[in-house]
């Protein structure tokens, strides 16, 4: 028999921030309890509000499956005495296992004949396992600091106030975190706070909301925001800014949300409008109003956990509120204008980058010399590339950005273009710092790729001259994320450059800082072993890259087998091989260059330096062809058409398994071996040119 099971548990306010990371942790430990406990259900749903979590689970199974188990013991031989009595060890197996002597049974194996005993062992009820299930599930909640309240010894992320435990209409009584569970929870604080009894488990939601004003479900909270944010604003002639972190957080802090729509002066609207949003989205909690443009309207939407009879006045709190705020944000702003972008720029000798590297001020430099490096690499102008490494990191002395760290680039690019900057320069610093988080938009200019490479390249070089390499989950410096935003914006934006002459560069450009507590030596040598690591980290984070695009791990082993030094190549011949492994000739290709390998590297003769004497026509028929294929892959190659280059020599696939059938290559004839090994070495080299396909798996 299968009954629905709800747990619900009560507390103050939770962490807006970690809600939803509590309650999938909650409702996963449960399901992981009720698998280990192979206890079958047919669907779990969580529920989170600011005062409680919990999860409701569909048709679970009543009680385990009794089990037959046999147990074995002591080997016959070893369970009888010399006078056929019962041995010790048989009488401590049989007591075991609660049984008398004559009622053990006899097992008998290819490696011998034991004492046995085979019992059914009654599963639990589904009463009896739940309440273990749900505490283990709460113990290992992700809560980085727990408290403690009133004289209580139990911990938590918040004080809990009820629990909720019901199998069918029936409490499972427990105790969880010092609470009795029961069948009462308790609606919205301010309008229903009174006790309410939830009969059965799947009427929770429904009289959550009907007796305690109260919407469960997390989603369907945050929808219903959304969809009330966007119906103020229309009323204001006005579309909602909604971005999902403050979606989820406005949800995560109203039990019942209510819109309220505020006005603001419209003098602010002078501002950039990134500054408002930040304002408004950080300190407040609102919610901005765009025009259809994208322009800034001076309302906002905020929501208010409380149906109000008098909603007038929330919103007038609320504008009261905001009007100092965006004044703070006016002000920062007159103040930074007092200066230029470029004033801005000696300042940033009185930030420490990093202790072995120096000021920001120093990072700069370095900076302008990648940008130098990098900009005709690519056809960028360089001049402009230089200007912007000189000026992309000055906005971080500014009042505003000291006030908004998120602004940092955004409020470059608005100040450089106040003081009369060419617009490509000031779009660049904007984008210097792009790609932001994982699958984040990558710079669209040249001259913003330019410098986003030279800041990312210059940190990894840095870092990992100065020893610091990540290890483990620790990466203070952020080096994986800046390591794929190279490979990302290298690829993505089409950019053919050598990213190993990259990195050596950045790392001869690397200077040793001196003083009287960090003396650091940057020689060759180091440069060079310091390079290599740079690389190798980089080509970590690209494999990663590869098997999320769907590439597989043999597909990128047999690419890297060949070195290519440009992200962008790379990932053109893993399209190659990719789309070569799906021939029909690819499988014994491949298998017939895993030979040649072995071959050529076991061979203890010399190959000669051209291929010579010949003597079977299958041999002869084969260099032929081989002759003519390295002749046609050659424009193939130039044009860096690698299908196409894999598509030709597909064709020698019978050719190749003709030579294999018909020839032995170490044979005693040592001219003869040397000029077959030499054959071998110029197919090896023509499947090299694009990729090990030796390495891909069968």
């Amino acid at each position: 028999m299968t009954q629905h099971l709800l747990f619900e548990l009560g507390s103050e306010e939770l962490p807006p921030k970690n809600l939803l990371k509590l309650s999938n942790a909650l409702t996963d430990g449960i399901v992981v309890g009720l698998n280990e406990a192979e206890l079958a259900f047919s669907s779990v749903k969580s529920y989170a509000t600011p005062r409680r979590l919990a999860v409701f689970i569909e048709n679970l199974q009543g009680a385990q499956a009794d089990k037959t188990v046999q147990k074995r013991g002591p080997a016959v031989q070893a369970a009888f005495q010399a006078d056929g009595s019962p041995s010790k060890a048989a009488l401590a197996f049989a007591q075991s296992c609660s049984v008398e002597f004559d009622q053990l049974e006899r097992l008998k194996t290819d490696k011998g004949e034991w004492l046995a005993c085979t019992q059914t062992i009654a599963g639990q009820t589904t009463q009896q396992l739940i309440p273990d299930i749900i505490r283990k599930s709460i113990a290992n909640l992700p809560i980085a600091k727990r408290m403690r309240w009133g004289s209580f010894a139990t911990e938590f992320v918040r004080p809990v106030h009820w629990a909720i435990l019901l199998y069918g209409d029936e409490i499972i009584e427990t105790e969880i975190l010092g609470l009795q569970t029961g069948n009462q929870t308790r609606g919205h604080r301010f309008h229903a706070p009174q006790a309410i009894t939830i009969a059965k488990p799947e009427n929770y939601a429904e009289i959550l909301f009907s007796q305690g004003k109260v919407i469960a479900d997390f989603e369907a909270r945050k929808n219903q925001i959304r969809a009330d944010a966007e119906k103020a604003a229309s009323a204001v002639n006005g579309i909602a800014h909604i971005e999902e972190d403050l979606l989820e957080e406005i949800a995560a802090l109203n039990e019942f949300p209510v819109p309220i729509t505020g006005h603001f002066d419209e003098r602010f609207l002078a501002l950039p409008a990134e500054v408002l949003i930040t304002t408004m989205q950080e300190n407040q909690k609102y919610f901005p109003v765009k025009n259809a443009d994208g322009s800034l309207r001076p309302y906002f939407i905020t929501f208010s956990n409380i149906e109000s009879t008098r909603p007038a006045s929330i919103q007038d709190g609320n504008e009261r509120v905001v009007t100092p705020r965006l004044s703070d944000a006016e002000f920062f702003w007159k103040q930074d204008r007092r200066y230029s972008l470029a004033d801005f720029a000696p300042r940033l000798e009185t930030i420490v980058f990093q202790e072995k590297l120096g000021t920001v001020a120093q990072k700069v430099q370095r900076l302008i010399k990648l940008a130098e490096y990098i900009a005709p690499k690519i056809g960028a102008d360089v001049e402009l590339a230089k200007r912007t490494a000189f000026l992309a990191k000055n906005d971080l002395m500014t009042e505003m950005v000291g006030e908004f760290g998120n602004l940092q680039g955004i409020m470059g690019r608005y100040y450089a273009l106040a003081d009369g900057e060419n617009p490509i320069v000031a779009q660049a610093i904007e984008e210097h710092y792009l790609p932001k988080q994982a699958g984040g938009a990558t710079p669209s200019s040249d001259i913003g790729c330019v410098v986003a490479l030279a800041e990312k390249i210059d940190t990894l070089a840095g870092i990992f001259s100065a020893g610091l390499i990540p290890t483990g989950d620790k990466d203070p410096y952020a080096l994986r994320r800046a390591a794929l935003g190279v490979l990302r914006i290298l690829i993505e934006n089409k950019l053919n450059l050598n990213l190993v002459e990259l990195i050596d560069f950045a790392c001869k450009v690397i200077t040793p800082l001196k003083s009287d507590k960090v003396v650091t030596e940057f020689n060759e040598s180091g440069q060079q072993e310091n390079a290599k690591l740079v690389i190798d980290f980089i080509f970590e984070r690209l494999k990663g890259y590869c098997l999320d695009k769907g590439f597989t791990a043999d597909e990128f082993e047999a690419v890297l087998a060949v070195n290519p030094a440009e992200p962008l190549d790379f990932m053109q011949r893993l399209q190659a091989v990719k789309a070569f492994r799906q021939l029909p000739e690819a499988e014994s290709l491949a298998a017939a260059n895993k030979r040649i390998l072995n071959i050529l590297k076991k061979s203890e003769s010399p190959a000669a330096q051209t291929v010579g004497k010949l003597i079977e026509p299958v041999e002869i028929e084969l260099l032929e062809l081989a002759q003519k294929s390295a002749a046609d892959i050659q424009p193939l190659l130039e044009k860096r058409d690698y299908q196409a280059t894999l598509n030709r020599l597909a064709e020698l696939k019978q050719p190749v398994d003709a030579f294999f059938d018909g020839v032995m290559v170490n044979c005693d004839d040592l001219e003869l071996r040397a000029n077959r090994l030499a054959l071998l070495n110029l197919l090896s080299e023509q499947f090299l040119t694009c990729a090990d396909i030796s390495k891909l798996q069968a």
